[in-house]
């Protein structure tokens, strides 16, 4: 019998002002798990549950409700191109297991080892590892390789033709791994690198070593509760002999600003951490000294536009990275490894400084405990090559739900072959 303190499907339904089939979706996906009456097998929820719900919907939070599910098993990543550990923490947070995570610069290892002892680094060149050892033992394979070209050989470039590269790499561990499914990620520009021949030669390799590609797309980071107008590609491979399909995560309806990475607010629960950065010359914070908050070198007087941007001033494009102070109610610019550099500047809004590197971490929204090993320099390079780590834990939940499907389905097609067996 439901007593005051659990609610019924209909009544849930009503209180959280969706419909009954919403609940039982979100129920089957992990999202809102229902439990059963014990007679009936009805579902039934509990009141502090519906609250939780209540208070999550009414904080516009409710982006939340669109992409959160929980694992039905240990799934287990492994991850390739593991930088300083952005999207590996997003994993992480999705409630992936990561087995082992392998990377070549030296100071990203020392990161990722001094945050997570208990993770398996592989250190060095991936090309000196075999992973044959994983094989059917890891769910998904990730990676943010760097994009190359390939040498074409014929009209469909297969595996052999991209020897040398990096792709190359890791369609190899796909292959020697066997996963179920595989997702790589890198920036925008890969989609027209060589007028879109590598994308389509890294599609057509995914096809030989027998993956599907679902159709690509470009998540847009600030979608994801990042506060930073980030980009990138996501490259999704789906084993020939699997039916379930992925789905992208879902865009959130809140964008997050410049004031909520770094103030206390719903991304922090407290202001940015006093940290160490880079200086501007004495001549870039003269120039710097006059840009107001969400403006660039056009802001500038003209003859100090011409003086400073030299050449490029006669040039086309508006080149709006330039000598620009960033704004307390925007996103970010896309961080760069190199915060004062005259392409790619990125101007706190009130002092003429670049973002420290506590600051640059919360932009790419790392947690405030997460330490960089290395120099300045270093640290920056590796805070910005990363994948922002809520855009890693979006794909996460993404990679949860499509594993809970595939593994539910599997399941039950093997309790019909056992019982056809038993008749």
């Amino acid at each position: 019998m439901v007593t005051k303190n659990y609610y019924s499907l209909a009544e849930a339904a009503e209180a959280l002002g969706k419909s009954k089939e919403t609940l039982r979706r979100w129920d089957r996906e992990g999202k809102l798990p229902a439990l059963r009456e014990p007679i009936s097998n009805y579902r039934i929820y509990k009141k502090e549950q519906l609250n939780l719900f209540k208070d999550i919907l009414s904080n516009n939070i409710d982006d939340l409700v669109n992409n959160f599910v929980k694992p039905y098993n240990e799934y287990n990543i492994l991850e390739l191109f593991a930088g300083a550990g952005g999207l590996a923490i997003g994993l992480e947070k999705a409630g992936l297991n990561c087995i082992a995570l392998n990377e070549i610069d030296k100071w990203a290892c020392k990161t990722l080892r001094k945050n997570r002892p208990k993770w398996n680094v592989l250190e060095g060149d991936i090309k000196s590892f075999d992973f044959n050892k994983y094989k059917n033992k890891v769910d998904v394979v990730t990676g943010g390789f760097p994009c190359q070209a390939f040498s074409y050989a014929g009209k469909k470039l297969g595996l052999k033709d991209a020897r040398g590269t990096l792709f190359y790499e890791f369609a190899r561990v796909v292959k020697e791994v066997n996963p179920p499914i595989c997702i790589g990620e890198n920036v925008k520009g890969l989609l027209s690198h060589e007028k879109g021949k590598t994308i389509e030669g890294m599609m057509s390799i995914l096809d030989e070593i027998g993956y599907n590609v679902v159709p690509v797309q470009v998540l847009k980071a600030i979608n994801y509760k990042v506060p930073q107008k980030r980009e990138r590609v996501i490259l999704v491979g789906i084993r020939k002999d699997i039916e379930t399909e992925y789905e992208y995560p879902k865009k959130h309806s809140t964008i997050y600003n410049l004031s909520d990475a770094l103030k206390k607010g719903l991304l922090y629960n407290c202001d940015v951490p006093k940290s160490s950065g880079s200086k501007y010359p004495d001549y870039k914070k003269e120039i710097l000294d006059l840009v107001p908050p969400k403006g660039y070198w056009r802001n500038l007087p003209i003859d100090l536009q011409k003086e400073y941007m030299g050449k490029s001033f006669y040039l086309g494009g508006g080149k709006t990275g330039i000598a620009r102070r960033i704004g307390w109610d925007e996103p970010s610019l896309t961080l760069t490894c190199s915060p004062a550099q005259k392409q790619t500047e990125r101007c706190h809004p009130d002092e003429t400084r670049p973002f420290t590197i506590r600051e640059y971490a919360r932009i790419q929204t790392f947690p405030d405990d997460w330490k960089f090993e290395g120099s300045v320099s270093q640290q920056y390079k590796q805070i910005g090559n990363a994948v922002p780590c809520n855009l890693g834990k979006e794909i996460g939940y993404s990679i949860v739900r499509f594993l809970n499907e595939y593994y539910l389905k599997l399941n039950k097609s093997e309790v019909s072959i056992s019982l056809a067996k038993a008749i």
